[in-house]
Parts: C-alpha cells; sequence; structure tokens
C-alpha cells in the first residue's frame, strides 16, 4: 500500500493507475492527511444479462379487455370539473 499526496497524484497519473491495475491499493492524501483509498475493483461489472421476455406469459391470463373501459369510471371522469359541459 502506497501513499501518496494530490500533487504527486496528478503529476503521475498514469503510472500509478497502471500499479492499480495490476492490484496495488493506494492511498490518496491531502497535506501527508490520508483521505480516500483508491484500489482496484474486486469483480469488473459485466453487461448486463438480456432477459428473454415472456417468461412469465403462462402466469398471466389473456389481456383481451385491457384496452376496455370501465364505463362507471369513464363517466365520472369526464363529468367531473375536468371537463364542464361546452355551452
Amino acid at each position: 500500500m502506497t501513499i501518496i499526496n494530490i500533487s504527486e497524484a496528478k503529476t503521475h497519473l498514469s503510472a500509478y493507475t497502471k500499479r492499480i491495475k495490476q492490484g496495488e491499493t493506494i492511498i490518496l492524501a491531502d497535506r501527508n492527511k490520508p483521505f480516500a483509498e483508491i484500489r482496484p475493483l474486486s469483480t469488473i461489472p459485466t453487461a448486463a444479462k438480456k432477459i428473454k421476455l415472456g417468461l412469465l406469459s403462462d402466469l398471466v391470463g389473456p389481456l383481451d379487455d385491457f384496452f376496455t373501459s370501465d364505463k362507471e369510471i369513464e363517466s365520472a371522469f369526464l363529468s367531473s370539473s375536468l371537463f364542464p359541459d361546452e355551452k
């Protein structure tokens, strides 16, 4: 583990990134007071797995009436103050 000040890190950033990629942990300090740890990720995130659509289709019934409206709700909505009668 290496402790470096901010100015040192800015000056030699590419060299330190190579060391981090090789597994080294570096402590970043401000005026010799450590405040952050820079280390390699334990596991590099991979691309998200593709999800196959329709896996639950056998658990959901047919939605034939999905787009039909409920007449009671429709009449209450249309008679509200949002839609005053046009004169």
